[in-house]
């Protein structure tokens, strides 16, 4: 009977394609055998559930290092130049470098007391000797007029006349009192109140001159709001403006004698990109008529203040039509 049932277990094994085990057979080297493939068997089924375990981890770490930190371009870095400026807070790039802008260089005649002082948005050339400016000159862009013209500008009222004690013979502001002559800004508040620093610096009396009151309210200023709108429009200017001394000059200030008067005043316009000149000159008293009735070149300024300005600039150019 026994023998009938290893039949029957042997045959069902062989239909089933599995190794019988030894005490089936009873046969040592079948028990060898099967012990061996048994041990293959567990040893390959370890190896895949590695091998199954490794390729989960592999797929997961990609998976998270795909989600946790992808590879993306890095966000570009904003460059100054880019940055909107803002009232109050000014960007160096807003102003441009007046220190180094050869334009800007003045050339002023032997024997003439001068003291260069580099602010923020003018380069003054200071006189010490008559304490007033022999010429002011500065950039104005367009992006400092539409920052000026902007709501919340600053407000001139928010700001006093005063000296610059780092400055040789700067006047005082009460200096000015009881001469008849206003405080006349050479680089025009309205050009500078785009930032607090540039509209105090443009308050220190180095950059102020005697000025007929009429005038400065009147005429003066509506070339320098032609000014303004230029800048505007083509860009960028270089602005220069300063007095002209007579020979008999008149004086005010303490004991009436240490601040010179002019006797008229220049503004010069060079537009860079446009390659166009111009400049003006108005007595220092109420000068009625069309600003084309002043209209001079570059070169008669240069005559009448011994001033030399960048050759770059045209010297010969005087057609208001050309700006207007």
């Amino acid at each position: 009977m026994k023998q009938v049932v290893r039949i029957w277990i042997l045959v069902a094994a062989m239909v089933m394609g599995r190794a019988l085990p030894p005490q089936v057979l009873g046969d040592s080297a079948i028990t060898t055998q099967w012990s061996a493939q048994a041990k293959s068997k567990k040893k390959s089924k370890q190896k895949s559930k590695k091998n199954k375990k490794k390729g989960k981890k592999s797929r997961r770490s990609v998976k998270t290092q795909n989600f946790v930190s992808p590879s993306r371009p890095s966000s570009p870095s904003i460059s100054p130049l880019a940055k909107l400026p803002t009232i109050g807070k000014t960007s160096a790039t807003v102003v441009p470098q007046q220190a180094a802008n050869a334009l800007l260089s003045v050339g002023v005649p032997k024997g003439v007391s001068n003291q260069v002082v580099n602010y923020k948005a003018i380069r003054v050339n200071f006189n010490p000797s008559l304490r007033i400016p022999n010429c002011v000159a500065y950039e104005l862009t367009a992006t400092m007029v539409s920052m000026a013209d902007a709501p919340g500008h600053e407000n001139r009222k928010s700001y006093n006349y005063a000296k610059d004690a780092q400055v040789k013979s700067c006047p005082e502001n009460w200096e000015y009192r009881g001469s008849g002559y206003s405080r006349g800004h050479m680089a025009p508040a309205m050009d500078m109140r785009w930032d607090k620093t540039t509209m105090a610096e443009c308050f220190y009396m180095t950059n102020m001159c005697p000025q007929d009151t009429k005038l400065n309210n009147d005429h003066w200023r509506v070339l320098e709001e032609k000014v303004h709108r230029w800048a505007k429009r083509d860009k960028r200017l270089m602005v220069y403006t300063g007095p002209i001394m007579g020979k008999n000059r008149k004086m005010i200030g303490k004991n009436k004698q240490n601040i010179a008067v002019p006797d008229a005043f220049f503004k010069v316009l060079y537009a860079p990109d446009q390659g166009r000149a111009i400049a003006f000159i108005y007595d220092n008293r109420p000068c009625p008529g069309n600003i084309s009735k002043y209209a001079v070149t570059v070169a008669e300024v240069e005559h009448r203040t011994g001033l030399t300005f960048s050759s770059a600039i045209p010297k010969h150019q005087c057609k208001v039509e050309d700006w207007e």
